[in-house]
């Protein structure tokens, strides 16, 4: 398994008249913790598509337990739970400053190939980053 963590503070314009995170900025959050993900193992979607790789969003699910407010400093964590195929899964949970879990949600990304537009497996470049976290058991 693969955790990363990131931090990102709440801005003003990413809340509501009430004060609270605006649901739609929680996939942006997803994002920010997935490309650092990558970023931590050494990898960047630029890399996929420099390759002929594109990796669209299939599936996104979030689960609101608690507001995030201006200000709040989030922490992202970021969890691949198996190694990809064809398609990658994100698994997130997001917690507050005062360690208050806020959201969790998972994001699923699948790989095209981009000459052809179908679906093709993960590259390489990605197993061989993440294949050492899941031998270390």
């Amino acid at each position: 398994m693969f955790i990363s963590e990131t931090t990102v503070r709440v801005r003003y314009n990413e809340t509501d008249k009430m004060g609270y995170v605006y649901h739609g900025n929680y996939a942006q959050y997803f994002e920010i913790g997935r490309t650092d993900a990558l970023r931590q193992v050494g990898l960047a979607y630029k890399e996929f598509e420099d390759n002929g790789v594109m990796m669209p969003v299939i599936h996104l699910q979030s689960t609101y337990i608690k507001p995030a407010r201006y200000d709040d400093l989030l922490t992202i964590k970021t969890i691949i739970k198996k190694l990809p195929g064809v398609k990658t899964e994100f698994h997130f949970e997001i917690r507050n400053q005062d360690d208050t879990l806020i959201t969790t949600g998972e994001v699923f990304l699948v790989n095209i190939d981009m000459q052809t537009n179908r679906p093709t497996r993960c590259p390489q470049v990605l197993m061989d980053k993440l294949i050492p976290f899941f031998n270390s058991h």
